[in-house]
């Protein structure tokens, strides 16, 4: 299972977080106000009740007093009901024989003995409170008083409070995804900068003042590319140095070999092939320094002038002695490309030389728009060869299997390097039916 992304984690933390403090808040203020009103309310009732009792109290002191009447003069409206429980016997408004059933048994043995009390209880579904207060008589005088009204208001409430954490929950998510966009704004900087150079653009470098919180990395990225940056210039210099002090000490050898293979037919046999592989070594040598230098060169801006493809393409396929119907021009193609003609035709040279050499030669040059693909006869790329063909100095088998044959793969890395510089790229296909598809891509301007 793939891993969530930082942003996601932080923006749920947030979320998460905020959730936890927004049910704390709501759980705490629910019950605070809950606590308050019902007794706020339970006081009301009671102070309700005791007069009422004191109404009722007064009403019982005749000699014969008539207890619905009293019952009936009480002003109780709609959410109260009222109740007299004497000489056994249990009164109401409205004489119900069941009304003793919504008084509990501890709240009336309570009553009995002389003592007030109240009591919460549900009755027909809805909170209720039943407050118990003795009259004279030995009679109980009881008052239910609904609490429903009160009891829905809290629904109502506890709907409100849920809602306000819900959107408080979604403003925390959304904060930590404003302030994750923001805090790995520097980060998204740096993956920039280190793609910028992976490119092979490396002047790149980061902003110290951007961010005073990040300066470390900052420096420490920016000392990072400037000892990159040195390094690959120490290694081109050595290269160029070493290609040309090569240079003088191969030409002289060269000379040497060349009076010598002019002079074959009066040597024995054995020499005169000697001779003949020494000069091919040293013609090889010779390519190898010349490749070497070019690398060393190959940071150098690509100097873009009008070429005629065709005709550069044509003038590579003669320098190799090939066939000039190898080319073949897909329809569309422009005549005229802005390119740098020296460096075009080095890399389409060496793929053409890296077909000959080890694949079977080639067997199509295809010029399209904004490319250039060279198709060889086979036997084709393994695959473990393909990710490292065109690094540059590849050394190992996956080298030798194609365009590394002398362990050190130049002629193919120059061809990236040469497409890097016109800000394309080389790439390599299977070639339909069989044999390996070499391709140059060029930007057109």
């Amino acid at each position: 299972m793939r891993r969530a992304g930082l942003r996601t984690r932080v923006s749920a933390a947030f979320a998460v977080g905020a959730l936890a403090l927004s049910a704390g808040v709501t759980f705490v203020s629910y019950e605070l106000i809950s606590n308050t009103l019902f007794r706020e309310r339970e006081r009301a009732a009671v102070r309700a009740t005791y007069f009422d009792a004191a109404a009722i109290n007064g009403g019982l002191g005749g000699s014969s007093p008539d207890v619905g009447e009293l019952l009936q003069s009480l002003d109780i409206g709609a959410d109260r009901y009222v109740l007299l429980q004497r000489q056994g016997q249990w009164y109401s408004r409205s004489a119900g024989p069941a009304a003793s059933n919504a008084v509990p048994q501890p709240l009336q043995e309570m009553a009995a003995s002389g003592e007030a009390g109240a009591q919460r209880i549900r009755r027909d579904g809805e909170a209720a409170l039943v407050v118990a207060v003795p009259v004279q008589g030995a009679g109980v005088f009881y008052e239910i008083v609904s609490l429903g009204e009160l009891e829905r208001t809290l629904q109502l409430l506890a709907l409100v409070l849920t809602a306000v954490a819900i959107m408080v929950s979604a403003g925390g998510a959304a904060v930590g995804w404003y302030v994750t966009r923001h805090a790995l704004r520097p980060l998204a900087a740096v993956a920039e900068a280190a793609s910028g150079i992976a490119e092979g653009d490396f002047d790149t470098r980061l902003d110290p003042d951007a961010e005073p919180d990040l300066a470390r990395l900052t420096s420490s990225f920016n000392h990072m590319a400037d000892e990159l940056s040195r390094r690959l210039q120490r290694d081109r210099r050595f290269a160029a140095d070493v290609s040309h002090e090569l240079r003088s000490p191969l030409q002289t050898l060269a000379a040497a070999v060349s009076v010598l293979n002019r002079r074959r037919d009066s040597l024995d046999e054995r020499s005169a092939a000697a001779v003949g592989l020494i000069a091919d070594e040293v013609a090889r040598f010779q390519a190898l320094v010349d490749d070497l230098l070019e690398l060393a060169r190959s940071d150098q801006p690509a100097h873009l002038e009008q070429a005629d493809i065709g005709l550069l393409v044509g003038r590579v396929l003669s320098s190799r002695n090939l066939p000039a119907d190898l080319m073949r021009t897909e329809p569309g193609t422009p005549v005229d490309w802005h390119v740098d003609r020296r460096r075009v035709e080095q890399a389409l040279g060496n793929l053409l030389d890296n077909a000959v050499r080890y694949g079977g030669g080639p067997v199509a040059v295809r010029v399209g728009p904004g490319f250039l693909e060279v198709d060889d006869a086979g036997p084709g790329v393994p695959d473990e060869a393909r990710a490292t063909i065109f690094d540059r100095f590849v050394r190992g088998p996956a080298a030798n299997a194609r365009g590394g044959g002398d362990g050190t793969g130049l002629g193919l890395s120059i061809v990236a390097e040469h497409a890097a510089a016109h800000g394309g790229k080389a790439s390599l296909t299977d070639r339909p039916g069989g044999g390996a598809r070499f391709r140059i891509d060029l930007p057109m301007r």
